[in-house]
């Protein structure tokens, strides 16, 4: 069997565990390219206009490899913690795509809700039986899986750079190059080491997020306000930088959060779609270092 995986949204946090659960079942995975212009253009083209550039481009994702295989994985994720939960269109997704996308293979759709072992085990069961009915094979599989996982996040090593900017946003933002423009590269160019979510421990996140009057609900909104605030209290960073879809309204309410904590704290907002240009990004970023620069030899 013959399983795709669109290499979009939360693909670049959890796709260690996928794959490797998938072929320890005996499947063949096949994965989607990288995100390009291609692809961006297929997203934007079969899904609706208000959507935000990641669901788009995740669009592309699933067209790029629908005619590939014989199942495709979209998993409908409700939560990655108790009493939490993501991005509303996650929870629609499958539909989203299946009425968007026409000639749709199967679709692996099982709700998702990791926060538990007994919760996740549905999802475990329900995927590993369009492989195997062996609840046997299963569980090793998934425990190959998890160990998988346990191993792959690796905080960043910032210690070289003079300069230190906590890079914020939701995880697909931030680590697919083509969304972000190659932002990682272009501040490491520049001095700026960063700083991102996986780099802070989860007990910090949480004592920064239970100071606002209201607790974020939204995991994303928590870990991207958590970690910066954090930071930015115990003088870990110099500035902040904010990888923002056009049109999602989680991210502007946190930004918001951000601002109020942190008064006159440097903080560059960067909104990203498919019209956005590379050559007026740029720009930004080299006079946020350069203000940043200004500031640490003014200290």
């Amino acid at each position: 069997m013959k399983i795709g995986i669109p290499q979009g949204l939360l693909y670049c946090k959890y796709h260690p565990f996928v794959e490797t659960f998938f072929e320890e079942l005996g499947a063949e995975i096949v994965t989607s390219p990288d995100t390009n212009k291609y692809i961006l253009d297929r997203g934007v083209k079969c899904c609706v206009d208000e959507a935000c550039l990641p669901i788009k481009i995740f669009h592309g994702h699933v067209a790029a490899i629908k005619d590939k295989c014989d199942v495709i994985l979209i998993p409908r994720i409700m939560q990655l913690k108790k009493r939490e939960f993501i991005c509303p269109k996650f929870c629609g997704l499958p539909e989203m795509i299946l009425n968007d996308i026409s000639d749709m293979p199967p679709v692996l759709s099982y709700p998702v809700y990791a926060f538990s072992k007994s919760k996740f085990k549905n999802w475990i069961l329900n995927s590993g039986f369009a492989c195997t009915k062996n609840i046997f094979k299963i569980r090793r599989a998934y425990e190959k899986a998890s160990r998988i996982q346990c191993n792959f996040i690796k905080p960043h090593d910032s210690s070289n750079f003079p300069i230190k900017v906590a890079l914020v946003g939701h995880p697909y933002n931030i680590n697919d190059s083509f969304i972000n423009m190659n932002i990682v590269k272009k501040l490491n160019k520049l001095g700026i080491g960063i700083f991102t979510e996986e780099d802070v421990d989860e007990n910090a996140i949480e004592n920064e997020a239970s100071d606002l009057f209201k607790r974020p609900f939204w995991t994303f909104a928590k870990n991207s306000y958590g970690f910066s605030t954090y930071l930015a209290k115990n003088k870990k960073i110099d500035g902040i930088i904010y990888v923002s879809s056009f049109a999602c309204g989680i991210d502007s309410v946190v930004i918001e959060l951000i601002k109020n904590k942190l008064n006159k704290f440097p903080f560059l907002v960067l909104k990203v779609d498919e019209q956005t240009g590379e050559a007026g990004f740029n720009t930004r970023i080299e006079a946020f270092h350069d203000m940043l620069e200004r500031r640490c030899c003014n200290r």
